[in-house]
């Protein structure tokens, strides 16, 4: 059995005070864990490109730069549009799923050297950002009955009067309302566990069964009355039966990869390959917008986290995720390249 250089990603329940920020841990949904706190992400930084909704956080992905001394803690975050339409025909370039990029040293003005003791609950550092009582990310509105509520956006906050706040705004219980209570746009919380692939590829078919194979599949054709004479088809069709061999072929070496571990909702390799479902690739990754530095892959969200989300509003095949080569030092958060390619026979649409 090889071990690949690959870190498969597994979901695991964990206690939700862990979660925070201030132990550095991967994870998908609740309420984004920042890392860097004053220069939180501006709302209107994370709104959907295509209908103009405040995105919804899906996953935060723990990855420190051992190379870079700025990158000892190192977040990416990625957000996605929680309207169905967006996520079933997205416009190439649409914005419907955007990472975000934060990093630190080790010596920072928000957390401590060593790590944290995780064997008694603790809070996590808050943020002197007022945070959106419905997300949890930058809030700077406030309730103008009460001012003791913050939202990102008028949409989160009608969101949070309806379903919580109509009921306790200006009495003596809005205060003790949790802040958490308003959870209808979020997914379910769980901790990402990561562990070494385990993979044993095929042995190569040797030049005999590669021609058995073939003959194989020109009975099958016959059988159907798909044979013919080949020289009939046009060019037109025998460039589509080209392109859904490459397809079959793309498809099946996904299944087979990822068979040994079913349940695996997230890849990471940096500056490895993708694992792709389908020839449409994207056609070039373009370089980190503030040093203008390659990107190189980071990690790639499955497709078997849809089933952890209980969201039907969602639909992908795999999220692939480019990052600055270098981890170029950012103020905040900076946003990384993420590519969505789609099950077979549909468009894909980079973001």
């Amino acid at each position: 059995m090889e071990v690949s250089s690959v870190d498969l990603g597994f979901l695991e329940p964990c206690e939700p005070w862990l979660l925070t920020n201030k132990f550095f841990r991967s994870k998908v949904g609740g309420k984004p864990a920042w890392l860097e706190l004053k220069h939180l992400p501006k709302p209107d930084n994370l709104l959907c490109g295509q209908c103009n909704a405040p995105l919804g956080f899906l996953c935060q992905v723990y990855a420190p730069v051992e190379a870079n001394e700025n990158s000892f803690h190192r977040t990416l975050y990625v957000f996605v549009c929680l309207t169905a339409a967006c996520n079933q025909s997205p416009e190439p370039e649409a914005g419907t799923i955007k990472v975000l990029r934060s990093q630190l040293p080790r010596r920072n003005e928000y957390y401590e050297y060593d790590p944290p003791d995780e064997t008694n609950e603790s809070p996590a550092i808050k943020s002197p950002v007022p945070l959106c009582v419905v997300c949890g990310c930058r809030g700077p509105k406030l309730c103008s009955r009460c001012k003791a509520v913050n939202y990102c956006s008028a949409a989160h906050q009608r969101l949070d009067w309806k379903a919580v706040h109509k009921s306790v705004c200006c009495s003596e219980e809005g205060s003790t309302v949790p802040a958490n209570a308003t959870s209808s746009i979020q997914f379910p919380e769980f901790e990402i566990i990561t562990e070494e692939e385990e993979y044993e590829p095929k042995a190569k078919l040797s030049e005999e069964e590669n021609a058995k194979r073939q003959l194989a599949e020109l009975e099958r054709l016959k059988q159907q009355g798909k044979a013919g004479a080949l020289d009939e088809l046009s060019e037109a069709e025998l460039d589509q039966y080209s392109s859904d061999q490459v397809e079959d072929k793309t498809f099946d070496k996904f299944k087979e990869r990822i068979s040994a571990d079913p349940e695996q909702v997230l890849r990471y390799e940096r500056g490895g390959k993708p694992l792709w479902l389908s020839p449409k690739l994207p056609q070039t990754i373009p370089p980190c917008g503030r040093c203008a530095g390659r990107r190189v892959f980071e990690f790639q969200i499955m497709p078997q986290l849809l089933n952890s989300l209980n969201s039907e509003q969602l639909d992908w095949g795999t999220l692939v995720c480019y990052t600055c080569e270098a981890s170029c030092d950012v103020q905040g958060y900076a946003e990384e390249y993420i590519f969505r390619q789609d099950v077979l026979n549909t468009d894909t649409a980079k973001h």
